[in-house]
């Protein structure tokens, strides 16, 4: 298949080409004026965008919260995902206490069998690990390993394991990625809210303050840099955080950060809408003026990729709470943490173009190319170099396209950009040279994704100075 006359736009800059899809499913030619084999398709691209296949390295797809469960499974996130632009999705397997890390690795590949783009899994320890674990989810080709550092009924683990950990992943060629609060301050803060009463939906976002996610990310650069090696950083999503991975950053540290959409539009004002628990994610929404710090911090490359932490869930499921009960959540920490975003990523970090605040290149740097370095998927995914896999968005940057519920697919009755419309969305979706969605709608095989093995990741680019 050729795509003809579009604007190339990868990591080898911005250019006018045709580019050709080989029968084996990869970039088979990218040049000017390339001439259409006897028996070769030929789709015209005339004012469209050629990019790489987004990589959403940041997804909670068929998770169990509680007595609940996220709306979007495997295929329906997947399935979602395509339409929007991304071709590429790494899922987060939990081996929670006492539960052995390769018996919820199988889980979580049986929930994957449905995929409908490639997959890649990382692996989250609740507890101290021994090292054949870590050995052993390498060899699976699983390089990157989440801790927390909240929640401490449930998720978190202490700095002492934490510190292990990174010598370890270390030495086996991968590494930590960070889930950055102060969980025992936070959970003391919870506490005095409903010792007082007050049990709100916005007392989410009080009890979890700014400066408990910049203790946290402090204390986990340091500890990667006493290790020596890279850190992670998930859905980071305040000034003050920020401001600790800057100041990491500049002594020499590795800490590569993530943010995720709903940061970038959304504020803790939509808490105290009557539907205020459809926003609830952790770390909470903030106020408006974080929103512009980290709109700089990914122009200026202190954030190097975006992701979603997709993790979706029905009206009337919010309403139940974790406990599932009748009569609704008792008060605000019953009330399911995460947003839906897997769809929309693409269309919203390329609002950002239209708004000026990023180039075009930062928006598949941040999209695609940093997540697939970094995660150990390149040069596969995430450019469109000669032999890469042919995930190919032929981007249109005049549509408009809704955000509302009903004009996107993920398995969720509610938007948080509800009434938002974006200009830019993709025409066609190309994954591994199969064309997966058209216009809007799904096209592609069912279940046609693929695990991917993953490499040793890549250390990240350095910040760019304004």
């Amino acid at each position: 298949m050729l795509l003809r006359g579009g604007t190339v736009l990868d990591v080898d800059g911005e250019r006018r080409a045709d580019l050709r899809i080989g029968r084996d499913g990869r970039v088979a030619a990218v040049a000017p004026a390339l001439d259409a084999d006897a028996d070769e398709a030929v789709i015209e691209c005339a004012g469209r965008l050629l990019v790489p296949g987004g990589v959403d390295v940041h997804t909670h797809l068929h998770l169990p919260v509680g007595d609940l469960q996220v709306s979007d499974d495997f295929l329906t996130g997947t399935v979602a995902a395509a339409i929007g632009g991304t071709t590429t999705i790494v899922d987060y397997v939990t081996a929670y206490r006492g539960e052995d890390p390769m018996d919820a690795l199988a889980t979580w590949r049986r929930w994957a069998e449905p995929a409908c783009v490639d997959y890649g899994l990382h692996m989250t320890f609740t507890e101290r690990v021994p090292e054949r674990a870590i050995a052993a989810c390498v060899e699976a080709g699983i390089t990157s390993f989440k801790l927390y550092m909240a929640y401490p009924d449930l998720l978190q683990v202490d700095d002492d394991v934490i510190a292990e950990v990174m010598a370890l992943t270390r030495k086996h060629g991968a590494f930590v990625t960070l889930h950055c609060e102060n969980g025992g301050a936070i959970e003391a803060l919870r506490r005095a809210a409903l010792a007082e009463g007050r049990t709100g939906v916005m007392e989410h976002a009080r009890t979890r303050p700014a400066e408990m996610e910049a203790e946290a990310v402090r204390r986990a650069a340091a500890l990667a840099e006493r290790a020596e090696t890279s850190v992670y950083v998930v859905h980071l999503s305040s000034a003050p955080a920020l401001a600790e991975v800057r100041r990491a950053r500049a002594r020499g540290v590795d800490v590569i950060a993530e943010t995720c959409p709903q940061y970038l539009y959304l504020d803790t004002a939509r808490l105290a809408d009557p539907d205020g628990a459809s926003y609830v994610c952790t770390p909470p929404l903030r106020d408006p003026w974080h929103v512009e710090e980290l709109w700089n911090g990914i122009a200026t490359g202190a954030v190097q990729t975006v992701a979603t932490d997709h993790c979706p869930f029905t009206v009337a499921d919010r309403r139940a709470g974790v406990r599932d009960r009748a009569g609704g959540f008792a008060d605000f920490t019953e009330i399911p943490g995460g947003l839906p975003g897997i769809e929309t990523r693409m269309g919203l970090i390329w609002e950002g173009v239209v708004a000026g605040r990023i180039t075009r290149t930062d928006w598949v740097r941040l999209c695609a190319e940093a997540p697939a370095r970094t995660f150990g998927l390149w040069p596969a995914k995430g450019n469109l170099r000669l032999g890469a896999d042919a995930d190919v968005v032929v981007w249109d940057p005049e549509r408009d396209q809704s955000l509302d519920a009903s004009a996107l697919h993920m398995a969720v009755d509610h938007s948080p950009y509800h009434g938002m419309t974006v200009t830019g969305w993709p025409q066609l979706v190309f994954a591994r040279g199969d064309l997966v969605a058209r216009d809007g709608r799904y096209v592609g095989e069912p279940a046609r994704g693929r695990y991917v093995s993953r490499s040793a990741p890549k250390r990240s680019t350095p910040e760019r100075s304004t």
